[in-house]
């Protein structure tokens, strides 16, 4: 029986039920691309924020979604290396991979290694390559240090936070109290933002201020990072959660973020802020933003097979119940990623 193109069309800003399936034709690979049939895609903070028009560069309704997949090969496109085909890949999108097949550019696509399943490869594909950055090549943390994680149990930070253990870094980290056992069990510090002054605990941790701090909240909140950094401390914001349900401008908190770390970073205070985005550099050169991804994602996979990070998942499902996947990601109850199969 011929395999059909099954994928999930965002029509508008929609409740997660408004989200259709879409049946058609498998495509045939171009010219440089290959076929990928997805074996797992993930919902991350950026399709919610997709859902409801609030990513500040995604494109007009309606499109697929999908910020990164998982899946083998199954046929090339002409000046491809035939030998691909067959061969499980991951591939960094930002839109497109809540589809059972996806066209992707070959020189895009990372090779999984063997013994990882495509789950728990997914799990570390777009929060594994934000992690990895931003610790590596931002902040440029080294072991002895200390650093803050907010949100220290979620998709990027606990990603992060096993990273910065396995590197010998102390690690602060934010979360509801639900999730301060499991970071105890790792080796967090942990701090309740609900109910703890974070500023005022992180200064009895860290009494000369953190080496690092690592800020996807945004708004007001983003000040007081600034504040809790030690001399030649490198603040790393890379979101604006807390302007999640705002309405207004899309991409007014970030352009504010990028104001401000502009600023923090033409004073002479010894200290550093960047506002991190997965996709800086690639327009203005390619070949060297691909090969930073896949040198960066190949350390993350191997880091994932030595078991210095664990593949967190929080449920597997099917694409046809994306509407289940997409409430269960935004309820804000379990940790880890959802994946989304075919």
């Amino acid at each position: 029986m011929k395999e059909g193109l099954v994928e999930v069309v965002l029509p508008g800003k929609v409740e997660p039920e408004g989200l259709r399936i879409r049946h058609g034709a498998v495509p045939a690979p171009g010219a440089g691309q290959v076929l990928i049939r997805m074996e797992a895609t993930g919902v991350s903070f950026a399709e919610q924020q997709m859902r409801r028009g609030r990513y500040y560069d995604q494109p007009p309704y309606p499109f697929v979604p999908g910020y990164d997949l998982v899946g083998t090969v199954l046929a090339t496109g002409e000046g491809v290396d035939p030998g691909l085909a067959g061969t499980r890949v991951a591939a960094l999108l930002k839109v497109g991979g809540w589809a059972s097949h996806v066209l992707v550019d070959a020189a895009d696509v990372v090779p999984v290694p063997g013994g990882l399943r495509p789950a728990e490869a997914e799990t570390v594909v777009v929060n594994g390559i934000t992690a990895w950055q931003m610790l590596n090549r931002k902040a440029r943390v080294r072991g002895g240090q200390t650093i803050l994680v907010h949100g220290a149990n979620g998709g990027v930070g606990s990603v992060l936070v096993q990273l910065a253990l396995a590197a010998g870094v102390r690690v602060i980290g934010t979360a509801s109290a639900r999730h301060h056992d499991a970071l105890r069990e790792r080796g967090v510090l942990p701090i309740d933002y609900r109910t703890e002054n974070v500023a005022v605990r992180v200064r009895e941790l860290a009494p000369g201020g953190v080496d690092a701090v690592f800020d996807h909240v945004g708004g007001r909140g983003v000040v007081d990072s600034w504040r809790l950094l030690a001399p030649g401390g490198t603040l790393v914001s890379y979101g604006s959660a807390s302007t999640r349900d705002d309405e207004g401008s899309k991409s007014w908190p970030v352009l504010k973020l990028l104001a401000r770390t502009w600023l923090w970073n033409v004073l002479p205070n010894r200290r550093h802020a960047y506002f991190y985005n997965v996709w800086g550099g690639r327009a203005l050169a390619k070949d060297r933003f691909r090969a930073r991804l896949r040198a960066d994602l190949t350390q993350v996979f191997a880091a994932l097979q030595r078991g210095d990070i664990t593949a967190q998942i929080a449920a597997e499902l099917p694409l046809a119940r994306v509407a289940d996947a997409l409430r269960l990601a935004e309820s804000g109850t379990v940790a880890g990623k959802v994946v989304l199969n075919p």
